[in-house]
Parts: C-alpha cells; sequence; structure tokens
C-alpha cells in the first residue's frame, strides 16, 4: 500500500505554504488509496516546543486534513512518532555507519565552515570542505577516529554522481562532493541531524512517497546515499514548485500575514483550500472547496514546474 507522509518542524504557527505541502502530500497518497503519517520532527529542542505541534494539529484537523497514523498522540505502529522520542533508534544507526569506517568526528565550528566558501557559492548552500577528515577514510578494519573535544558526527562523501528519477522533476544528477561535501549525522551539542533521522524514520515507518518543496531535491541525493549504505528501502520522490512571496522568497514564518492564526480569522478552511488548489494549477480560478472535493479532480501533470508568486 502507498503510504505518504507530512513531516512538519514545531517551530511555530504553520503558513500558508506549510498548508500547502500538507495538502499536496494528503492528495497525492490518498489519490493512491494510501495512507498519510504525520510526524513531528521536533530535532531541535531549542525551538520547537510540543505546543506549537498541539496547535498543528489542531489547524489540520481545521482543514479537513486528518491522519491516519501518526501525531502526537502516536497513533499506529510504528512510533513513536515524535523525532525527540526517537533517539535511541537514531543511535542504532549511527553506530552502524560507525562501523563501516565512514565516519568521523568533526570539531569546526560554522565559522570554520563559512571561512573556506567559495565566492560562487552564494545561494546559500555550505559546502564541507572537509577541514578535519582523515588524510585516509578508515575501512571497517581499522581502529575509528575518535576525539576528546566535542565534535559533531560526519558521513564521509566520495566525489560521485547520485542520479535518480523525482516523479516531478524528471532525472536529477548531482555530485556529492560538490554539492554538499562531508554532511553531519549528528551535531556537536548532541542533536541528531535531518538527514540521518528522516532516512531512518521514513524506511521504519513504511514510506513509499516523499512528497516536498523543490528546495530539497538536493537533499534527496544525500539521502539516497544513505539508504544504500544502510540497505534501506527507497520511497519513491516527488518534489514540487515552492509558494513564494513578491520579492521570490519562499514563504515561511516571517510572512505574518499568512500564518494559521491570522488566515482562520479571516478565511474558511474551504477558501484556504481552494485558493491553494488554485496556486497548484488543479482550478482556473480560486473557488471554495474542501479537501475531499479537491482530491477527485487532483492531479500531478497540472502542478505548475516553476515557483508560485503569490500577493502576499
Amino acid at each position: 500500500m502507498t503510504k505518504g507522509r507530512f513531516a512538519p518542524s514545531p517551530s511555530g504557527r504553520m503558513h500558508l505554504g506549510n498548508v500547502y505541502a500538507a495538502l499536496l502530500s494528503w492528495l497525492s497518497v490518498k489519490k493512491k488509496g494510501g495512507s498519510w503519517v504525520l510526524r513531528i520532527e521536533d530535532l531541535d529542542p531549542q525551538r520547537c516546543k510540543l505546543e506549537y505541534a498541539l496547535q498543528l494539529e489542531d489547524d489540520l484537523r481545521w482543514l479537513g486534513l486528518d491522519w491516519d497514523e501518526g501525531g502526537t498522540e502516536n497513533r499506529g505502529c510504528c512510533g513513536p512518532y515524535l523525532q525527540s522520542q526517537r533517539s535511541e533508534i537514531y543511535e542504532e544507526y549511527l553506530d552502524r555507519l560507525n562501523k563501516t569506517g565512514l565516519t568521523y568526528p568533526c570539531t569546526c565550528t560554522r565559522a570554520d565552515i563559512m571561512a573556506t566558501q567559495a565566492p560562487h557559492e552564494s545561494d546559500g548552500r555550505i559546502v564541507y570542505k572537509g577541514t578535519c577528515r582523515p588524510a585516509n577514510i578508515p575501512s571497517k578494519e581499522t581502529e575509528r577516529i575518535t576525539s576528546s573535544n566535542p565534535a559533531a558526527i560526519r558521513l564521509y562523501v566520495p566525489d560521485m554522481q547520485i542520479d535518480f528519477i523525482d516523479s516531478h522533476y524528471g532525472v536529477q544528477s548531482v555530485n556529492l562532493a560538490t554539492h554538499c561535501g562531508d554532511f553531519v549525522l549528528r551535531r556537536k551539542d548532541g542533536a541528531w541531524a535531518y538527514q540521518l533521522a528522516v532516512v531512518v524514520d521514513d524506511a521504519l515507518m513504511g514510506i513509499t512517497e516523499v512528497v516536498r518543496g523543490r528546495d530539497l531535491l538536493l537533499s534527496a541525493s544525500q539521502q539516497l546515499y544513505l539508504y544504500n549504505i544502510l540497505s534501506l528501502q527507497v520511497p519513491e520522490f516527488i518534489h514540487f514548485p515552492l509558494l513564494c512571496n513578491k520579492a521570490g522568497q519562499r514563504l515561511s514564518k516571517r510572512d505574518k500575514s499568512l500564518d494559521m492564526g491570522v488566515l482562520r480569522s479571516q478565511y474558511t478552511p474551504e477558501q484556504i483550500i481552494g485558493e491553494i488548489a488554485y496556486y497548484a494549477g488543479q482550478t482556473d480560478r480560486p473557488e471554495p472547496m474542501n479537501p475531499e472535493e479537491l482530491l477527485k479532480i487532483f492531479a500531478w501533470e497540472k502542478v505548475p514546474v516553476n515557483d508560485i508568486i503569490i500577493d502576499c
């Protein structure tokens, strides 16, 4: 059976961009008769709060988007569904990676890393230059390098191409060494990094399709590398164009006029769903509708490829 997921970070109130992401993932899996998982990605203890997760769930229910599995109540057999409760699981998979000899400690600060960035890396990407990488990456038979100082754990990335097919954007080819470098699995402060957690969780929760914004296309290549090393089942990837403000910036919590607190005070759930349906190319004009009505006409072929500018 097809199984999709919505995996928000509860670091504040949902905004229209989050609702758009949730709706597309719900529509995609429900169109195939599958189930929809709500996973709470609360890895950052400084920013993520349970109260935000509970508010997020209330907003989804208000919109008519209920989940089949997951959430703060840990509904289902693949929990816990809050990443903050899954540390022992991540520890097990980090240990597996350590045993491959492909991990090493990194004591670099963010300032250290930024100081090594080339001028052409101006799109926000941070490509790690391998400052702490051992001269020879140890094999399975050699003793693992350790550090007495607080250190992040990085995964060695070879100079290789990762090729995959995105179901909306087509063939993708990424050189891991050029586009990301050795990436972090666990941060210096002990917090788990997104790439490891998302791969482990999607695999163990039986996720068969990952629907998310095109800004995470690069992450897919890093995750495919991890799936391969850990011999885990790879899901289908479906990325979609971003909702952007008039300045061309992806919608975020800074766009206060579009957060769910404001939207709920001014619009009905049907008006919000209808507006997103229009942005996503499913209708010719915004018309109020509920998720079930939109499901009847939903098709990925109608979703645009280019980012969508909205008036906000």
